[in-house]
């Protein structure tokens, strides 16, 4: 048969035969694991959209922080490539389990990264921008030096470290503050089910981030993970916010009274774990989303004509 390739040239081939790098991309799945949170459904979806193959695990079918379970999968699943969505999301809660934390979302991520190192497997892993302190007035880029003020963010930090260290060419994702449609577990669902209620809804006014919309956040690492990026990335939504002007974007959008959102100090929820006055993120790599505005319309239009369904 006869294969176009990016260079505009054609290769005469066998019919029984196709180059490993599309064969791989094409046959062999995508590993993702983490098959239950926001992110493992979510790219379980785009995969399936963009026609990808994937195989989404959850803990009971792959222990991320154990080498055997780790081992196993890999030889059964044989991706092309690993993602890694699992891990402890629990901020505050981590003030006083550490270990835990510590164990999901650092060790976990480095046993992954290193049997894809050892299989020559792509790897992408995702942190946050509580690696931040927030000390600085200007938003933080890939190179920016990162000084967790928690728990949750030292995790992170560690998974960087010793996932780099381990895979150079692994691909690390930091985002910040995402929000969906496809699921109630977010930020933006819950302001909007509040003001569709008629409740007041309370929210940080001293605390700036960068929200992002889960479908672009998915779609473009996707995108760097198959053009082969590696290193750390700042994706996110173009624009920034604190999380009471994201309370009353997104009940405006939804027709509902912005005078709902109660602005309060961050200090004035007594969470555990300290926050970032500012966590903003960019990229000094080239990475451009649409607007926060823009993405907020396509999330809270589909809130509206595509509502969740408890249970």
């Amino acid at each position: 048969m006869l294969l176009p390739m990016t260079n505009n040239k054609t290769w005469n081939m066998r019919p029984d035969f196709v180059p490993d790098h599309i064969s791989e991309r094409a046959i062999r799945p995508l590993l993702i694991a983490g098959a239950h949170g926001t992110l493992g459904r979510a790219l379980e979806r785009i995969c399936h959209t963009r026609g990808l193959v994937a195989v989404a695990m959850g803990r009971a079918e792959l222990d991320i922080t154990s080498p055997v379970s780790v081992e196993n999968v890999l030889d059964k699943v044989r991706p092309w490539a690993v993602v890694n969505v699992a891990g402890y999301v629990r901020v505050d809660a981590a003030e006083t389990d550490a270990g835990q934390c510590f164990s999901e979302n650092a060790t976990g991520p480095s046993v992954l990264a290193t049997a894809c190192a050892a299989r020559q497997l792509p790897f992408l892993t995702f942190s946050s921008d509580l690696v931040f302190d927030g000390e600085q007035d200007e938003p933080y880029t890939e190179s920016s030096k990162p000084n967790p003020l928690n728990v949750y963010g030292r995790s992170k930090l560690a998974a960087e470290q010793r996932v780099l260290a381990v895979h150079p060419q692994a691909l690390v994702v930091r985002t910040s503050a995402f929000f969906s449609s496809w699921d109630e577990f977010n930020f933006v669902h819950f302001a909007v089910q509040a003001a569709r209620r008629g409740e007041q809804f309370e929210a940080a006014d001293d605390v700036r981030i960068s929200p992002t919309f889960v479908p672009d956040l998915v779609n473009a690492s996707l995108d760097l993970l198959l053009d082969d990026a590696a290193g750390i990335w700042h994706v996110t939504n173009h624009g920034s916010c604190t999380w009471a002007e994201l309370a009353r974007m997104a009940i405006a959008r939804a027709g509902l009274s912005p005078d709902l959102v109660v602005p309060r100090p961050m200090a004035g929820f007594g969470l555990a774990a300290a926050r970032p006055r500012q966590s903003v993120l960019v990229s000094e790599k080239g990475i451009v989303l649409r607007s926060l505005e823009h993405a907020l319309d396509q999330c809270v239009r589909e809130m509206e004509h595509h509502p969740i369904v408890a249970g």
